[in-house]
């Protein structure tokens, strides 16, 4: 028995009954961070309310983050509510860091997602979402910023409805909200429609809460969103449905275990109005997170995949050998840490932990110091408990998607797909700066951010670090700066470029190396036949070996056949155009030609990557370029101009529409003729309009 599973076992069940692992997430701007704010002030975990406007705010306390006003990477804190412990998550909101939304998803269990009550379901809105599905993370809206201009409660739950294929049941309704024609003003108030309440918010800060019976002139308002909510858990409980067709109202307490019911089984999603900036509608969504959403036992046990190829289901408890996983690297006061979730026992500081690395290797480290986290801050624990988000200090090589795992029973969870760099800079050493400090602060950098990457351009020979964007790109050479003293020298942005062919094209080699003359290296010949096709847009490569690849009664051995389809590999991944990767190509190896011991794995393989080469060349190369799904919100007034402008940009329309004075555009453009748009928005504009931008796919890029 491993060191670990010698501290105290028997995790209470009540208590992890009591524990709420949430994040909170929400397209750019749309208030995850001002909301965050409130709820730690209300739960007594923070003393003061800290804005993001004043570069304030407890969660971004990165100064990159607070000179841009935004949300760089996900900060971990807790909070006690009504005898609940919450594990917070506030994620980023731009598109350039959704990686830092998709490792924390990972390894939460339920999630609220913030609206902008104007503008509703937003591009990265929609991303957050898939990636909450992908999880299958139980989730609550809360819509924000009700008590702008333009705010519309009802609109935005048509758009959850329609955009996202969800079923939206509001729990709580704004009074300032121009679309149930109710206008209360100055009341910071919402009505619960399950209790059937006004809730009041009073005091300085809202911190006071104020729950009266709502006047029955007032709830007429809001009685068709009450029939909704009891028909959503009717169809939940089957129970509760002959009341509600009765006409009798049910029983609430009830009501609130049917809608937790349909909550966790991902059937419905309750939604919450307020405006965190005005401290309205904050308490009732706490409420909300510890009455619907689920403790740590009520998720589904996590599989795991064994190193001989079996699975295996992972129960999170004290019970059974230590499982956790790494869900990101950070520099803490400039030392590698990790943060982890536990899965399974419990971890103490000097327990020795191990990992399959991506190799297939085995590597066995020791956990130095275990902390619990506050945002910025960090305290040391004595043991990391089952369902517990944690520091680690002390590991050296484990990375994000890793698993740490009993030496003696080795296993692996389900890991983190980063996304891959789409914008690149040309870097150099600034002054003062030396190539192997720039190299050693990269790789730290790399370290933290799987969607960062270092390479060297062929062509040039010059270093270029790759990106999510252009704000990505420029957060990380802040960073170099005021963290390493690194100064680093740029180039102008450049678009990563793939290579895909324009049409069926077949091609055949016979390899031959001669033998060398101190007859260390023998004689390789091999032959091969490979025919390629385009396939559609996004669809991947495929690489088939056809099964009359050789004459009948000869066979390849496995070293052969894995040389095969290493050689054709090989050859996808460099196009004969730009040397860029192949992409969208099926590749499929018709003949094989073997010469005896002279066709080793080795002549194999490179028979079928010059074959490749050769086909490839003669199938119409044509160069791709990233394509980026923009969303823009700008005045009535400037849409014509800003529509121009998009159209020298090579874009595509999709749609547009507007409401209240401000016009949503929808479109494609190449991401090569996105590189500094956004100062020429603000010109077109007069600093009004805003836009976000999301990859799509790779495409044939103009005048290719």
């Amino acid at each position: 028995m491993s060191r670990h599973q010698k501290h105290k076992t028997g995790t209470d069940t009540a208590a992890l009954s009591s524990v709420r692992n949430i994040g909170i997430a929400a397209h750019v701007d749309a208030g995850k961070t001002t909301l965050t704010e409130r709820m730690l002030y209300y739960t007594g975990a923070s003393h003061k309310i800290g804005e993001v406007h004043d570069g304030a705010a407890h969660m971004d306390w990165m100064a990159e983050e607070q000179e841009h006003g935004i949300t760089i990477t996900a900060a971990v804190t807790k909070a006690l509510w009504r005898n609940h412990q919450l594990q917070v998550v506030d994620t980023p909101g731009h598109v350039d860091f959704t990686i830092e939304v998709e490792r924390s998803m990972r390894v939460l269990d339920g999630v609220i997602l913030v609206l902008d009550g104007v503008r509703g379901v937003e591009p990265q809105t929609e991303t957050v979402w898939r990636q909450r599905s992908h999880f299958g993370l139980p989730t609550l809206f809360f819509v924000n910023k009700l008590d702008r201009p333009g705010a519309d409660y009802a609109r935005s739950l048509e758009a959850i409805r329609t955009r996202l294929g969800a079923t939206p049941v509001a729990l709580t309704a704004p009074l300032i909200d121009g679309s149930l024609g109710a206008q209360v003003e100055d009341e910071r108030a919402v009505v619960h429609l399950l209790r059937r309440t006004l809730i009041r918010f009073e005091g300085e800060q809202g911190e006071r809460v104020n729950e009266t019976p709502c006047p029955d002139a007032l709830w007429a308002r809001f009685d068709a969103l009450h029939e909704a909510l009891l028909l959503a858990a009717a169809e939940v409980d089957e129970s509760l449905a002959d009341q509600v067709l009765s006409g009798i109202e049910p029983d609430s307490d009830l009501v609130l275990a049917a809608l937790r019911r349909g909550t966790l089984e991902g059937r419905i999603f309750p939604c919450l109005a307020g405006s965190a900036l005005r401290d309205i509608g904050v308490q009732p969504l706490l409420d909300a997170v510890v009455d619907l959403l689920p403790a740590p036992l009520d998720r589904p046990a996590a599989e795991a995949r064994l190193p001989e190829g079996d699975t295996e289901e992972v129960v999170l408890g004290p019970k059974g050998p230590f499982a956790a996983l790494v869900f990101k690297v950070q520099l803490w006061d400039g030392r590698r840490h990790c943060f982890a979730r536990v899965y399974r026992n419990r971890l103490g500081p000097g327990d020795k932990v191990a990992f399959l690395s991506a190799d297939g290797r085995t590597v066995t480290e020791q956990v130095a110091r275990i902390f619990d986290t506050d945002a910025g801050r960090k305290q040391r624990l004595d043991v990391a408990e089952p369902g517990q988000i944690v520091l680690l200090a002390g590991l050296r090589y484990a990375g994000t998607g890793d698993t740490l795992c009993d030496p003696g029973h080795l296993l692996s969870l389900e890991g983190i797909e980063a996304r891959r760099p789409v914008l690149s800079l040309a870097i150099e050493p600034g002054a003062g700066t030396d190539e192997e400090r720039l190299l050693e602060a990269l790789d730290k950098v790399i370290q933290e951010d799987p969607t960062l990457a270092v390479a060297e351009d062929p062509d040039t020979g010059q270093r270029l670090l790759r990106g999510m964007g252009e704000l990505h790109l420029q957060i990380v050479l802040e960073r170099l700066q005021r963290e390493f003293g690194v100064a680093v020298r740029s180039g102008r942005p450049a678009v990563a470029a793939r290579e895909s062919i324009g049409r069926e094209s077949t091609a055949s080699v016979v390899y031959s190396r001669p033998p060398s003359p101190d007859g260390k290296h023998p004689e390789l010949t091999a032959g091969a036949r490979v025919q390629v096709q385009p396939a559609p847009r996004g669809a991947g490569n495929a690489l088939v070996l056809a099964p009359e690849l050789l004459p009948e009664g000869a066979e390849l051995s496995p070293a052969q056949e894995q040389a095969l389809r290493q050689g054709l590999a090989q050859g996808l991944a460099a196009g004969p155009l730009q040397a860029a990767p192949v992409e969208d190509v099926r590749a499929v190896l018709e003949r094989v030609e073997l010469f005896g011991q002279q066709s080793s794995p080795d002549a194999l393989a490179a028979a079928a990557a010059r074959a490749l080469g050769k086909a490839l060349a003669e199938a119409e190369p044509c160069r791709l370029e990233p394509v980026m799904r923009v969303e823009l919100v700008v005045p009535d007034d400037n849409l014509g101009a800003v529509l121009g402008d998009l159209q020298q940009r090579q874009a595509r329309i999709l749609g547009t529409d507007s409401v209240d004075g401000a016009a949503t555009i929808g479109c494609e453009v190449p991401l090569k003729r996105l590189l500094g748009y956004a100062t020429e928005l603000r010109s077109l504009t007069q600093g009004r309009g805003q836009f976000s931008m999301q990859f799509v796919r790779f495409d044939v890029a103009a005048g290719a």
